[in-house]
């Protein structure tokens, strides 16, 4: 509604004779219990109309029905001005842009943007905190390219450390030589495995030391096994050849596993970074600070930083023998990473527990005046807890991400199959009905949260085919596609101008064009929740569309029949361009 700010800018200045600028005037969607459909926010304008708000309210618009066609009324509460604008007004945009192949369609912004997730360990299969992740990270992606960025994809794989090791170690004492072809497990599952065997063994020489007097701690650092897996870390940095191949096969064996996971979550990334191939960058970026003044050398000649004057505490960023710390290996891939791709924002996609350290990493940077550092942001999630409780991995107790599409997928044939919606489904048909189903329901309820919050997910909650979920709207577009087919629809036919829209249609119409703003609001707060939540309202607002007016299929006014298929045909693409943003596939029919 920009033709309406431009009048407010002339309205201030005739009014008030006060030039102000078109970016401080604000336009809302107006509050559903008052009439009209834009609301300009007049309080900026009192400081100089030196009236009240109510007054300058008045003036304004008596002064926008006065010179604007389509605003036919309006009314004032409080600081707000609501305006009536023309149905004819909307109608026309609603043919004009609504019905265009490339409404929703954002031009290039020139923006430069790389969007790390899933960073994986190679020690054990991805779960139900990963699934979160990797979502995040993709629907974000699509998020930011919908907005008109250029997007790169980039997954950081931890395969490296003492976790991997211990995986190993369990394995060389224990595996028997298994592979998965031999025991028919997936790579990962299988190197997960023998993760969760060491934990076990493990835990079994700490009790047995603390019986000859240790303490706890005393035990977890005697233990045998967890010498022998450091030895074998220290083996794997000196180059071991032996250690190196067997790391290079598991890891492989890894891989394969994720590969599979990552297709039936239906993601993807442009470029993989390995920790073993970053864990030693970073000690030049330390060198660089040193000789910024931006850290200082201890007297056992550790680096540090102080941040103190900025509410953080000191930070190690490298040890006394110089060794890399986390934070010294983050410094250096950060560097690479920009030398690589010289991106304008560089989002990491990380749980909440890690919120200080990109604090920390973030600020770190911008001391040493690294010009890209202000665009460097952390999309901080809530942990995913299931209503039987929390997932603890190393306890063999974990949410498997395969186990947990696998149930999705069973669970979305079980309750299509018990509507007898697919009988005239062939076999090939309805398994890729259930799995968009399944992973239908799985994607948006994760995503309809916003980030930020811990959430607990119900898989059979998820899969309902009312209310705001998944298959609501999956069913919704499958009805459309329906309806257009029945009725022979023909797209880009315009039809005369309408002006007895239903109350509902108009709400549609009006819905339906914010779908551009939507994407621009959901990229700029890097939040697909509030992208899934105005996908659930047009599905909603179709539904109430729907089943208010006669069938669309045997209206005898042709003008009209041909705009609400019109209407249909431009929510379905709605629906199904937004789906697929977060990363959901629509069927055609259900």
């Amino acid at each position: 509604m920009d033709f309406i700010i431009t009048e407010v800018v002339k309205g201030l200045k005739q009014l008030y004779n006060q030039d102000v600028e078109e970016s401080l005037i604000s336009i809302q969607d107006t509050r559903k219990e008052f009439e009209g459909q834009a609301t300009i926010v007049v309080f900026p304008f009192v400081r100089f109309s030196k009236k009240s708000p109510e007054q300058t309210a008045n003036d304004l618009g008596e002064y926008l029905v006065a010179n604007l066609e389509v605003v036919t009324a309006f009314n004032v509460v409080k600081g707000f001005l609501n305006l009536s604008i023309t149905n004819s007004y909307w109608m026309e945009l609603f043919q004009s842009e609504l019905l265009t192949p490339d409404f929703g369609q954002i031009p290039s912004n020139g923006k430069k943007v790389m969007v790390e997730y899933s960073s994986p360990n190679t020690n054990k299969p991805l779960h139900l905190g990963h699934v979160r992740n990797n979502l995040l990270g993709y629907s974000v992606s699509e998020l930011l390219k919908a907005n008109g960025s250029e997007v790169y994809k980039v997954n950081l794989v931890n395969d490296r450390g003492i976790h991997i090791c211990k995986s190993m170690l369990a394995w060389q004492k224990w595996g028997n030589e298994e592979t998965p072809e031999s025991s028919g497990l997936k790579g990962d599952h299988l190197v997960g495995k023998y993760y969760v065997i060491f934990d076990k063994e493990y835990k079994k020489e700490i009790e047995a030391l603390k019986l000859t007097g240790q303490t706890e701690d005393e035990a977890k650092k005697n233990a045998p096994l967890i010498r022998e897996a450091q030895a074998m870390l220290l083996a794997w940095e000196n180059g071991d050849e032996a250690v190196i191949s067997l790391w290079r096969t598991m890891n492989g064996w890894v891989y394969e596993g994720f590969a599979v996971t990552y297709k039936n979550l239906g993601v993807d990334f442009d470029k993989y970074y390995y920790e073993s191939n970053t864990y030693l960058l970073g000690k030049d970026t330390v060198d660089e600070g040193l000789e910024k003044g931006v850290f200082f050398k201890k007297e056992d000649g550790s680096v540090w930083i102080d941040l103190t004057d900025d509410g953080l505490d000191q930070k190690l960023v490298l040890r006394a023998d110089g060794t890399s710390v986390y934070i010294t290996q983050d410094l250096g891939t950060a560097q690479m990473k920009y030398d690589d791709f010289s991106m304008d924002e560089s989002i990491y996609v990380v749980g909440n527990e890690q919120d200080y350290h990109f604090k920390v990493l973030f600020l770190i940077l911008d001391k040493l005046g690294k010009s890209w550092a202000k665009g460097l942001y952390h999309l901080s999630y809530g942990m995913v807890d299931l209503p039987s409780g929390k997932m603890k991995s190393r306890e063999g107790t974990v949410v498997d991400a395969d186990d947990l599409i696998a149930e999705m997928v069973a669970t979305a044939k079980q309750k299509t199959e018990a509507l007898g919606k697919v009988d005239n489904f062939s076999e090939e048909e309805k398994e890729s009905l259930y799995y968009k189903i399944g992973m239908g329901a799985l994607k948006y309820f994760l995503l309809k949260v916003e980030p930020k919050k811990r959430l607990l997910f119900d898989p059979a909650e998820s899969i309902d085919f009312q209310g705001n979920t998944g298959p609501f709207i999956q069913y919704t577009h499958a009805r459309i596609k329906s309806l257009l087919s029945k009725a022979g629809f023909t797209a880009g036919v315009k039809v005369d101008n309408l002006l007895d829209l239903s109350a509902t249609e108009l709400e549609m119409i009006i819905l339906l064009a914010k779908y551009p703003s939507e994407i621009a609001a959901a990229a700029r707060t890097f939040s697909p929740a509030s992208l899934a939540n105005y996908i659930y309202e047009v599905a909603k607002m179709f539904n109430k569309f729907y089943h208010e007016i006669p069938p669309i299929v045997k209206e005898e006014d042709e003008q009209m029949k041909q705009h609400r298929l019109n209407l249909s045909w431009v929510t379905a693409n709605v629906l199904k361009e937004g789906m697929r943003i977060l990363g959901i596939e629509v069927p055609e029919r259900m």
